[in-house]
């Protein structure tokens, strides 16, 4: 087969697409070795599979489609250009390419598929790991708050509701009042309204002098729903009030939610 002979078949495509049987491969490797031509058509067919699969990944145009198409029925036989004869080979060879190209869009759709879904995997793996840091971080603060509750420094008072403002409501203190340090259990109260903040008082009963000891906020929280308060006055009583967002100077009584006595060691 001359060189000519073989870029009209349609073999140079098949060879590029892996299409040919290994007899017919070494045969078109030796044309491409011997024949310059054949190898300078090779490498322009390859540059022109390229281009295509560029064009209609991850799916084809219409337009590459014309082009294809277009490209098929120019094809002519060997030898007279005016011949209206059908290139059986070189269309062949173009049906091989293709194929090839679609093998190409769907390995590339495959691969975008699953680089979509290792991303995914690794967002979904990111958020894992931060929730179990938070439980972890969350886990270790309760230990730690337990400890401390649980030693012989602090005693346990259950403060009852106010039975005029929330008769259901109660509190659970753990007090050191030697330190000044108090957790307070919020847990046994009503949600906060919007635009109000639970905000708790240590008392002196004789004459009753209430001192502010701070908000039910996030800034003293310690574990979920205990809140720790430090340098108050030492407490004969404890109560919790609402109030405005911020806190207020004085205690609003009418607000009164939650007051009760300790009595200390």
């Amino acid at each position: 087969m001359t060189a000519a002979e073989l870029i009209e078949s349609g073999k140079l495509e098949m060879y590029l697409c892996g299409a040919l049987p290994a007899e017919e491969i070494a045969e078109v490797e030796e044309a491409i070795e011997t024949y310059p031509e054949v190898k300078k058509e090779t490498e322009r067919i390859e540059e022109s599979l390229i281009e295509l699969a560029e064009k209609v990944a991850p799916t084809l145009s219409a337009m590459v489609w014309s082009y294809i198409l277009n490209s098929i029925n120019k094809v002519k036989t060997l030898g007279d250009s005016e011949s209206k004869s059908t290139n059986w080979g070189a269309i062949t060879g173009w049906a091989a390419a293709i194929l090839c190209i679609g093998g190409i869009m769907w390995m590339l759709n495959q691969n975008n598929n699953l680089n979509k879904s290792v991303e995914l995997t690794n967002i979904e793996n990111s958020e894992l790991k931060e929730n179990l840091n938070e439980a972890e971080t969350s886990l270790a603060a309760n230990e730690e708050v337990l400890e401390i509750l649980r030693s012989r420094e602090y005693q346990t008072f259950t403060l009852p509701g106010n039975q005029a403002v929330a008769p259901d409501a109660f509190a659970k203190v753990y007090l050191n009042n030697n330190d000044g340090i108090a957790y307070i259990d919020v847990k046994g109260l009503p949600e906060a309204p919007r635009g109000k903040v639970y905000q708790v008082w240590s008392l002196v009963m004789e004459p009753l002098t209430p001192s502010s000891m701070g908000l039910v906020e996030a800034q003293n929280e310690v574990a979920s729903g205990i809140y720790k308060f430090t340098d108050f006055p030492k407490a004969e009583a404890f109560g919790i009030t609402l109030e405005p967002e911020g806190g207020s100077e004085t205690p609003t009584l009418t607000q009164l939610y939650i007051l009760g006595q300790v009595k200390t060691l």
